[in-house]
C-alpha cells in the first residue's frame, strides 16, 4: 500500500463484506527483519526527509509536502517540539505553526508515511535543544539521566503526544501515515560520558517508550545499545560502515546530512549533490534500507526558536528545498532521479543480500540477485581523481571518481551518482514490474516531459520594494531607579532573572570617583575589564556606548577590555548582555550559564584594582521598546518617532519602523538586511528572527570538488560577506496594504537602504553526457536530451553559455574546454528563446559534428529565464 491509506483497505474490506458472503482478514501494521521495515507484510526501501513543521507556516506546508513526494520520498520525519507545545507547565499549544495533527494529516492526505520523533529532547540547533525553560528550574533535576524529576516530566509529555497520536488514528496500527516514532536523540556520546546513569536512563526511556503501545516500531539514533525491540540507527554525513545492534534488525539512515547548519560568523556550509547521491548508494549497496535527508526542507528559526548558540536565523541547510521551500536544483532533481532508479531495483534489494567482488583497486560490484525474480548491480569507483573503465559480465562500463552507477537489470546503468543529467520516464515493462511488486504508485514513473528535470539552476534575489519611508525611536538606556528593576548585591546569571522571555538583561552599577584621582589629571584612563559567559555585550557609561564585544559558537564566553573616561563624582555603568539563543548539546547543559558573571574589575585607580563584582547592581529584564510592544500596531503608536530629517541613522540602540504593501504573485520574499547590523524584525507584529548582518563569515571559501570524503568543513561560501544577509518574509503573515515592518537596532545600520526582495529563477542549466543511458533510454539505444524550462511565469530570454564539448565549470561559471563544437548555441537559439520550455537531442550532428573524435563529450548549456 504504497499511499499509506490503510484506512481506505478498511472501507474495500466493508465493501467486499456486502458483495461476497466470505469474510476477508485485512490487517495495518510495522514490523522489521534484518533486510529492511515491513508495512503490511511487505518489505520497503524507503526514502524520507526531515520538514519541521515550526520552521514554515502551515500555508507552506501542503507545497512543500507536494515537493518531497515528487522528489521521490516516501515518507516525511519530524521532530515534536516540547518548548514550543508547552511553553509552561500544563500549558499546552497545538495551534498556527505548532498545529502537529494538522502538519501529519497534510502528510497522510499526499500519500506519504510519517516518522515522529517524539524525543522529546531534539538538538535541532533549536533553542534549549527543545526543552521549554522551566524546565531547567524543576526541583533537583538534572537533563537526560536517571534522574526522576526528569523522568516524570518526559514521560509526561511523551504520553501527551502518543495520546494525541493515537485520538487521531494517526498511527498505521490504526490506519494512519505513523509507521516509527524516536525516543530520545543521539544519546549514544552522552550514555558514553556519564556511564551507569546513562545505561540506566536508556533502558528506562526504551521500555517506557515501547510500553506506550504505539504499534509501530521505535528507534534510538546514534546509540550503539538499546533495549529490544528498539531499532537503533545512524546519524552521520556517511552510514555505510553502520550496523545495528542485532543481526535481526534493519539497517537504518535517520539522519543523512544534506549540508550543514549556518552560524553567524562563519562561511555558509554546502554539499555537493554528486557526494551526497554516492553516500546513499554506498549505503543501500551495502544493505541499507531507510534513509532519511537531514533536512529536506530547513525552513527558517522565527521568532527566537534559534539555539546553539549563534545558529542563523536561516535553517536552509543546503537541503533540496531551499529555505523558502523551492526546489534546489540540481540537489533536488539529481536526488529525485536516483530515489526513481533504486526503486527500479526494489525487488531484488529488499529479497537478498549482496554478493561483493572486487572490480579493480578502488572499484567493487555489489551484485543482488534474485533471479529468476530480479538481479541489480551497484558498481563503485572509490578513486577520488581518476575515471575508470571496468568490466562486469563481460561488458565494460566507465566510472567517473568517487561515483556508483546503478544496473537495475545487472546490465544497462540508468544511474550514477557524479553525472547529473536531464532523465525521462522508465519503460513500461519497468513500470509494470515496481507497480506490481513493490506498491510504488505507476503515476510515479510518468515520462519526464510532463515533469521537471534534474536541471541546475542560480537563483536572484530581485528587490521589489526599495526607498521605504522610515521612523526612528531611541532605546533609553536603562537606569538603576527606573521602573521594574531589581537591586541586588552581586552578578546574577542571566536566564535565571529572563527566563528567556528576551534576549536582554541590563546590568547597571554606580562607579563613584574621587576628584583626586591621578588619571583626572594625566588622561589615562583606567582599564575596565569584564568577564562574560556570553554570548554578546554593549558597555555604555554615562548614557554612551563605549563598546560591543560578543563570542561565537565554539567560544560563546567573551572577554571586554576598554578604557573608562570616567569622571568625578558619579558614573553610571551600564551592561546590556544579549543572548543569542540557548545551548541545544551537551552533557547537562540545563547547568550552562548566560550574562555577565564577572570577575567586573578596573586598573588603573590610586588604590589599585577595584573589584565591582560584589558591590550593588540594578538588573532589569529586557527592554524598554519590548515593554511597549514597539513591534505592533497598537504599541508603536504609543510613543513619538523621529522621521524626515530627524531620523536617527547609523546608531545603536534604534528602533524603526515603516509600512509597505504587499506585492502581488506567489514568489516567495525576503528582507534585504546588508546595511544593518545585529537586532531583530517584525511584521505585523510577528517576529521573523535575529538579524546579524554586521557579523561577516570566515573561514575557508576555496573552490570545493565532490570527490573525496565530506565534513561541515569542506565546502564553505560567502566568506567575507555577511553569514545571512536575506530573512525569510512568509506570505501569509502579509496583508493587502499597510504592513508594518519593524527592526530594532543593537549595534548601529541604515535602514533607508532596506528592501523586499523577490526569490526567483535567475538562469538554468543542463549537464548532458553524449550517449550516458538514463531512466529514460536504458532499455534502448535512444540517446538523451537536454531540457530547459523556467517556471511559471518565466520564460527564456538569452542563451548564456552553450558547449559540446569539453566544458569546464558549474552552472552560473561555466566555460569553453579546448574541444568545443561552434554551432553549440544555434540550436537553442532556435528552439529555446521565448519559450518557458525546449528540448534539444544531444548527438553530435545538431551542433555541427563531433569537434573532437575519440573522446568523451558533454554538453553544458546555460539559459536566463526573466
Amino acid at each position: 500500500m504504497g499511499n499509506a491509506d490503510c484506512g481506505a483497505m478498511f472501507k474495500m474490506l466493508i465493501l467486499s463484506l456486502l458483495f461476497f458472503s466470505w469474510a476477508l482478514s485485512v490487517t495495518c501494521s510495522v514490523t522489521y527483519d534484518h533486510r529492511a521495515i515491513i508495512i503490511n507484510g511487505q518489505r520497503r526501501i524507503l526514502f524520507s526527509g526531515s520538514i519541521h513543521y515550526p520552521r514554515s507556516t502551515p500555508e507552506m506546508w501542503p507545497e512543500l509536502i507536494q515537493r518531497a513526494k515528487e522528489g521521490g520520498l516516501d515518507a516525511i520525519q519530524t521532530y515534536v517540539f516540547w518548548n514550543g507545545h508547552e511553553p509552561s507547565p500544563g500549558k499546552y499549544y497545538f495551534e498556527d505553526r505548532y498545529d502537529l495533527v494538522r502538519f501529519i494529516k497534510l502528510v497522510q492526505q499526499a500519500g506519504l508515511y510519517v516518522h515522529l520523533r517524539i524525543g522529546p529532547y531534539i538538538c535541532g540547533e533549536w533553542n534549549f535543544g527543545g526543552f521549554p525553560v522551566w524546565l531547567k528550574y524543576v526541583p533537583g533535576i538534572e537533563f537526560r539521566t536517571d534522574n526522576e524529576p526528569f523522568k516524570a516530566a518526559m514521560e509526561g509529555f511523551t504520553e501527551k503526544i502518543v495520546n494525541m497520536m493515537k485520538a487521531e488514528n494517526l498511527f498505521e496500527s490504526q490506519g494512519g501515515p505513523i509507521i516509527m516514532s524516536q525516543i530520545e536523540n543521539e544519546y549514544g556520546p552522552v550514555e558514553w560520558e556519564i556511564g551507569a546513569p546513562g545505561k540506566a536512563y536508556t533502558q528506562w526511556a526504551g521500555n517506557m517508550a515501547v510500553g506506550l503501545n504505539t504499534g509501530v516500531p521505535w528507534i534510538m539514533c546514534k546509540q550503539d545499545h538499546v533495549p529490544d525491540p528498539i531499532i537503533n540507527t545512524c546519524n552521520d554525513f556517511y552510514c555505510d560502515w553502520f550496523k545495528p545492534d542485532k543481526p535481526y534488525k534493519p539497517k537504518m539512515w535517520t539522519e543523512l546530512w544534506t549540508g550543514w547548519f549556518t552560524e553567524f560568523g562563519l562561511a555558509v556550509p554546502y554539499r555537493p549533490v554528486e557526494d551526497m547521491a554516492f553516500s546513499v548508494l554506498k549505503f543501500i549497496q551495502n544493505g541499507g534500507s531507510f534513509v532519511n535527508y537531514y533536512m529536506y526542507h530547513g525552513g527558517t528559526n522565527l521568532e527566537r526558536t534559534s539555539g546553539g548558540p549563534f545558529i542563523a536565523t536561516s535553517y536552509d541547510y543546503d537541503a533540496p528545498l531551499d529555505e523558502y521551500g523551492l526546489p534546489r536544483e540540481p540537489k533536488w532533481g539529481h536526488m529525485r532521479d536516483l530515489h526513481r532508479a533504486i526503486k527500479l531495483c526494489e525487488p531484488a534489494l529488499v529479497s537478498v543480500d549482496p554478493n561483493v567482488t572486487w572490480l579493480g583497486k578502488n572499484q567493487e560490484a555489489h551484485v543482488f540477485n534474485s533471479q529468476p525474480e530480479a538481479c541489480a548491480a551497484f558498481l563503485a569507483n572509490y578513486d577520488t581523481e581518476y575515471s575508470v573503465k571496468v568490466t562486469f559480465w563481460n561488458a565494460e562500463y566507465e566510472l567517473p571518481p568517487w561515483s556508483i552507477s546503478i544496473l537495475p537489470d545487472c546490465k544497462k546503468v540508468v544511474f550514477n551518482s557524479a553525472r547529473v543529467r536531464i532523465p525521462a520516464c522508465a519503460s513500461a515493462a519497468a513500470i509494470s514490474r515496481i507497480g506490481r511488486i513493490s506498491s510504488v504508485p505507476v503515476h510515479f514513473f510518468f515520462c519526464i516531459s510532463l515533469q521537471i528535470g534534474a536541471q541546475s539552476s542560480v537563483m536572484k534575489m530581485t528587490p521589489v520594494i526599495n526607498g521605504l519611508t522610515w521612523q526612528s525611536y531611541n532605546e533609553e538606556i536603562t537606569s538603576a531607579y527606573e521602573k521594574d528593576t531589581v537591586a541586588m548585591n552581586g552578578l546574577y546569571e542571566q536566564v535565571n532573572l529572563t527566563r528567556d522571555s528576551t534576549d536582554y538583561l541590563w546590568y547597571t552599577t554606580d562607579i563613584t570617583i574621587d576628584p583626586n584621582e591621578e588619571f583626572l589629571k594625566t588622561g589615562e584612563y583606567p582599564l575596565l575589564i569584564i568577564w562574560s559567559a556570553g554570548h554578546a555585550l554593549h558597555v555604555f557609561l554615562n548614557g554612551r556606548l563605549v563598546g560591543t564585544v560578543y563570542g561565537s559558537q565554539k567560544n560563546p564566553k567573551l572577554t571586554y577590555t576598554g578604557n573608562l573616561n570616567l569622571r568625578a563624582g558619579i558614573n553610571k555603568l551600564s551592561l546590556l548582555s544579549v543572548s543569542v539563543g540557548l545551548p541545544n548539546v551537551g552533557i547537562h547543559y540545563e547547568r550552562w550559564n548566560v550574562g555577565v558573571l564577572g570577575p567586573v574589575t578596573i586598573t588603573g585607580l590610586n588604590s589599585g584594582t577595584w573589584n565591582l563584582s560584589t558591590q550593588e547592581w540594578s538588573y532589569k529584564v529586557g527592554l524598554k521598546g519590548e515593554a511597549l510592544s514597539l513591534h505592533t500596531l497598537s504599541g508603536s503608536t504609543s510613543v513619538e518617532w523621529a522621521q524626515g530629517p530627524s531620523l536617527v541613522l547609523n546608531q545603536p540602540m534604534q528602533w524603526y519602523k515603516t509600512t509597505f504593501n504587499a506585492i502581488q504573485g506567489n514568489a516567495p520574499l525576503a528582507l534585504d538586511m546588508n546595511t544593518m547590523g545585529k537586532g531583530q524584525v517584525w511584521i505585523n507584529g510577528r517576529s521573523i528572527g535575529r538579524h546579524w548582518p554586521a557579523y561577516t563569515a570566515h573561514g575557508n571559501c576555496i573552490e570545493c570538488s565532490y570527490a573525496g570524503a565530506f565534513d561541515d568543513q569542506k565546502c564553505r561560501a560567502n566568506c567575507g560577506e555577511a553569514s545571512q544577509r536575506w530573512y525569510h518574509v512568509p506570505r501569509s503573515w502579509l496583508s493587502p496594504t499597510e504592513n508594518l515592518l519593524v527592526v530594532f537596532e543593537e549595534m548601529g545600520g541604515d535602514p533607508t537602504n532596506i528592501s523586499l526582495v523577490e526569490r526567483n529563477v535567475g538562469s538554468v542549466c543542463a549537464d548532458i553526457f553524449d550517449g550516458q543511458p538514463s531512466l529514460t533510454n536504458w532499455h534502448t539505444a535512444a540517446k538523451p536530451k537536454a531540457h530547459l524550462w523556467c517556471p511559471p511565469g518565466q520564460k527564456i530570454s538569452e542563451i548564456k553559455f552553450a558547449s559540446f564539448g569539453n566544458p569546464q565549470g558549474k552552472c552560473g561559471k561555466y566555460s569553453e574546454g579546448s574541444c568545443h563544437a561552434h554551432r553549440s548555441y544555434d540550436i537553442f537559439q532556435k528552439k529555446c528563446i521565448g519559450r518557458q520550455l525546449c528540448n534539444v537531442l544531444v548527438v553530435p550532428e545538431v551542433f555541427g559534428g563531433d569537434p573532437c573524435p575519440g573522446t568523451d563529450k558533454k554538453l553544458s548549456v546555460e539559459a536566463i529565464c526573466s
